[in-house]
């Protein structure tokens, strides 16, 4: 597909009759392409700002997307690129620094250049803080995971580990153990008294073995995960484990533009009506930056949802002026 470099960018906007696109999508992942699409295919002038960070590209592979299953997270970007290209669909490779709105959003890049637009669609997803225990951020995507959905069946009946970052990781522990009967709950940095009698009770029913003490690092040999070694010492021969990164919402533009959020125990996300828009006329969000637990196919639904609505929105707005002319 054509993918506009720093060098072509100066003549860019010559490319609309006005200067203005339509739609400029920021985030270039599973939401804004998805987007992209619906909106090229409705014959609006419509501009993606890829900074190229997906928040999967740890992985090798995604699943639980019908028909993309076990496809590379980087196959279907690159596919979703062409599937844009064929109507006219832009992609520039860039950052953006700022938006500001005098009427039109005008979108400020790292670059030095600017776009205008019409509305405006916030794809930026989200970024995972991982917990700082030695050999966590290396084996991320391999054999260290947080999302049993996403990769539970290829590691099912292995022996689990369950990285404690908070007392709402008893949720985690419990949530594997449909995927392995042999799970290990560290404590790590919270105390057995954080948790409830129910979910103390929880974890038994479960069968998960609830170990206190604080995790020092990962034992790996030949390029795999065979134990998680505590700090007094002692090792617990575990092939897999899974942890809990801390979420990190993709919303400073949302916020420079003065859109409303909402304040969760993963974050703070922007507030959002049915299709992704937000408190700010004319500005959309989708994907992991409207939640936490968007996936995949959840971020590409969300993108059609929000293109949809831009659609309907764009066209009013042109037949209401016209009215009025």
């Amino acid at each position: 597909m054509e993918v506009v470099t720093m060098n072509e960018f100066d003549g860019l906007n010559q490319t609309d009759r006005d200067g203005v696109h339509d739609v400029v999508v920021v985030g270039g992942g599973p939401a804004g392409l998805s987007a992209a699409l619906v909106l090229g295919r409705a014959r609006h002038r419509t501009l993606v700002v890829d900074a190229g960070e997906p928040r999967n590209a740890p992985s090798a592979h995604m699943q639980g997307y019908l028909t993309r299953d076990g496809m590379s997270p980087a196959e279907f970007l690159a596919r979703g690129r062409e599937e844009i290209a064929r109507y006219g669909v832009r992609l520039v490779r860039d950052r953006v620094t700022d938006v500001t709105r005098d009427g039109d959003f005008t979108v400020t890049l790292r670059t030095g250049g600017a776009v205008r637009a019409r509305r405006l669609l916030v794809a930026t997803g989200l970024k995972d803080e991982l917990p700082d225990v030695e050999g966590v951020a290396e084996r991320f995507g391999r054999d260290v995971l947080h999302c049993p959905f996403c990769h539970g069946w290829e590691v099912r009946d292995e022996s689990f580990g369950v990285l404690a970052s908070s007392a709402m990781s008893v949720h985690q522990a419990l949530m594997v153990s449909q995927w392995s009967k042999d799970v290990t709950f560290f404590l790590h940095r919270v105390s057995e008294a954080e948790l409830s009698d129910q979910d103390l009770r929880r974890l038994a029913a479960a069968g998960v073995d609830v170990v206190p003490g604080e995790v020092a690092g990962l034992v790996v040999e030949d390029d795999r995960l065979t134990g998680v070694r505590l700090a007094d010492g002692t090792v617990r021969a575990r092939s897999v484990l899974f942890a809990g990164p801390r979420p990190v919402p993709g919303t400073g533009l949302l916020q420079r533009l003065g859109a409303e959020l909402d304040e969760t125990p993963f974050g703070a996300y922007p507030v959002v009506d049915p299709t992704g828009l937000t408190t700010v006329p004319g500005v959309w969000a989708a994907g992991n930056a409207i939640g936490f637990s968007e996936q995949v196919v959840h971020a590409a639904s969300g993108g059609y949802r929000a293109a949809t609505a831009i659609v309907g929105d764009l066209l009013m707005t042109r037949l209401d002026a016209a009215v009025d002319a």
